[in-house]
């Protein structure tokens, strides 16, 4: 009997302390979202910009690439031990890898002038410091024979991976977009300081296509297309016509009746915490897993895209990608559901806004008022320039995103409304006080046990 009792209090004392874990993970992932001090605090950690500024001066032979770790901190591969030195200096984590970035680039580069094969795609994993091309199972037997040896071809930092599913367009953040080629999402409001426009996806319609909004239940005029890239890349613009289909601001709705004012625009980084808004199916979260990536849509070539983690289905297309109020991507495409999950790819917001000549609108104006800016033309496509590796709100400092005001270093930054995953909280808050009540009664029983034992101690020695 009393071997029982001390199993029922060591299961019950095992089974609290891992609720308390349980808890406090749960309410981790739903704070996950929130800003620190403003739209471009740092997690944790050095300055991103110093980080940076280390692995350029190393340079692609002696790096594989940085990403944020599980703890918000900056992880960068390195080489060789004075890289690794250089990089711990800087306050980073190095991790010795044995393919250099250089090498990675090469073998990416040599897969994308092979024959094209739909269904496809590669990205360079920077953790497991290989390329990894994707073949979903639309890829015959013997393409994906062809592919292999391709593979081999490009060198022995590329890995091959059957995943389930397709790699398609997520046609049929945002609010709906209707069109007479399907239903998109709408991404973000952006201008060229004379007129205002939705950026969205460029597979969603050509230039001409006209684009409904939902009112009351009926289709009302939004606007049309204006410019548009696809495939290659995958953004488009559409100018907004209906006067009243616009109110100056620029925010993303989240649920619930809440929405995150939009700030500026900035590249993410690999590991960070991203969310992603659709028609379809509303607020997803997840995490960024690669960027520059490369997908073989039956419709065409899209490269230079990021890579998540987090799940789309048909119609989300086109929605915004997102973290502390920061713009990062439109949805592309990508395989899977949010039911059983899957991988999908966003255009970065930041080239599409470089190449349109336009600026993601400050959603903390006020509704109606004038943004600020010189007129300029009416957007064309550019080449794409280079881009830079700066990061937005997952653990590195981005310096001023693309397209918010400047700031004042003597004032605070505004702050931003965060997405907290309330249900989420709730449970890791409930789990982790049922397991303090539970903790407490076992060391009540044990404080009971223990004065038992004293008192019949007591009893023993004074009777004899």
């Amino acid at each position: 009997m009393r071997h029982a009792r001390r199993t029922l209090r060591r299961i019950v004392r095992t089974a609290a302390v891992g609720g308390i874990l349980c808890g406090t993970l749960m309410v981790s992932d739903a704070m996950a979202g929130a800003p620190a001090q403003g739209p471009h605090a740092p997690a944790s950690g050095p300055s991103g910009r110093v980080v940076a500024d280390a692995v350029a001066r190393l340079g692609p032979e002696r790096t594989a690439g940085r990403w944020t770790g599980e703890d918000g901190r900056p992880v960068v591969a390195v080489t060789d031990e004075g890289a690794a030195a250089e990089v711990r200096r800087a306050g980073a984590r190095a991790e010795m890898k044995r393919h250099s970035m250089r090498e990675l680039r090469a073998a990416a580069d040599a897969l994308g002038r092979t024959p094209r094969i739909a269904g496809t795609a590669w990205s360079v994993d920077y953790a497991a410091n290989q390329v990894t091309v994707y073949a979903d199972r639309t890829v015959s037997r013997d393409a994906w024979e062809r592919l292999q040896g391709a593979a081999r071809q490009a060198g022995q930092s590329v890995r091959m991976r059957r995943t389930g599913g397709e790699f398609t367009l997520r046609v049929d953040g945002g609010s709906a977009l209707l069109g007479r080629g399907g239903r998109c999402s709408a991404g973000f409001n952006v201008t060229d300081g004379r007129d205002n426009f939705v950026l969205t996806a460029g597979h969603c319609g050509p230039v001409g296509t006209s684009w409904f909004r939902s009112a009351d239940g009926a289709p009302r005029p939004l606007g049309t297309t204006v410019a548009r890239t696809f495939p290659g890349a995958d953004f488009a613009l559409v100018r907004y016509e209906d006067p009243d289909a616009f109110d100056g601001a620029n925010a993303v709705a989240v649920g619930g009746g809440r929405t995150v004012a939009v700030v500026g625009a900035a590249d993410p980084v690999v590991g960070q915490r991203v969310f992603r808004s659709g028609s379809t199916t509303g607020l997803r979260s997840g995490r960024v897993t690669a960027l520059d990536a490369t997908v073989n849509y039956r419709e065409g070539t899209v490269t230079g895209l990021i890579q998540t983690t987090v799940c789309a289905e048909q119609g989300d297309s086109g929605g915004p990608l997102l973290a502390e109020g920061v713009a990062l991507g439109v949805t592309s495409g990508g395989n899977g559901d949010c039911a059983e999950g899957g991988v999908t790819f966003f255009q970065p917001v930041t080239s599409a806004l470089s190449r349109l000549g336009v600026r993601v609108i400050d959603g903390r104006l006020r509704p109606g008022a004038s943004p600020s800016g010189s007129a300029s033309p009416t957007p064309t496509v550019s080449p794409s320039p280079s881009e830079s590796g700066a990061a937005a709100g997952g653990g590195a400092d981005a310096g001023n995103a693309v397209g918010a005001p400047p700031v004042d270093p003597g004032r605070s930054r505004p702050t931003v409304t965060s997405i907290v995953e309330l249900p989420l909280l709730l449970t890791g808050l409930v789990v982790i006080g049922i397991s303090l009540i539970g903790l407490g009664a076992v060391r009540w029983l044990l404080t009971e046990r223990a004065d038992r034992d004293e008192l019949r101690t007591s009893y023993a020695q004074s009777w004899g």
